[in-house]
C-alpha cells in the first residue's frame, strides 16, 4: 500500500518531526495495540516495523520535497483491514508532521 501525504516543510524539518513523533504511530493503528520500531536508513528513508494483532507490517516513509510517501506491506492475514489501515494513514499521518 502506498500513501502520499503532501507537506510544505523543508526535508530537515520533516525528518525532525518524524523522528520526534514516530512513537505516536502505534496509537493510530486500528485495534489500538501495536508495537513500532522506526529506524532511519538514510537521510530521507525511515524503515518501520509495525506489529499488531500478531502480524508484522514492514514499511518505509520516504521524505520528498513536497510529500512524504508511506509504503506498507500488508500481510495477507491483514488484507481485510487494508482499507482501514489506509484510511488511518491518510487521516492520522499528517499529525506526525505537526
Amino acid at each position: 500500500m502506498r500513501v502520499a501525504l503532501p507537506h510544505n516543510l523543508d526535508r530537515a524539518e520533516v525528518r525532525r518531526r518524524l523522528s520526534e513523533n514516530s512513537h505516536k504511530i502505534a496509537g493510530h493503528i486500528p485495534g489500538g495495540i501495536a508495537d513500532i520500531t522506526a529506524d532511519w536508513k538514510g537521510d530521507d528513508l525511515m524503515q518501520l516495523d509495525i506489529t499488531a494483532m500478531g502480524q508484522t507490517l514492514a514499511g518505509q516513509i520516504e521524505v520528498e520535497d513536497d510529500q512524504v510517501v508511506i509504503n506498507l506491506d500488508v500481510p495477507m492475514a491483514l488484507s481485510f483491514f487494508k482499507s482501514a489501515i489506509e484510511s488511518a494513514v491518510r487521516s492520522n499521518g499528517p499529525k506526525l508532521l505537526k
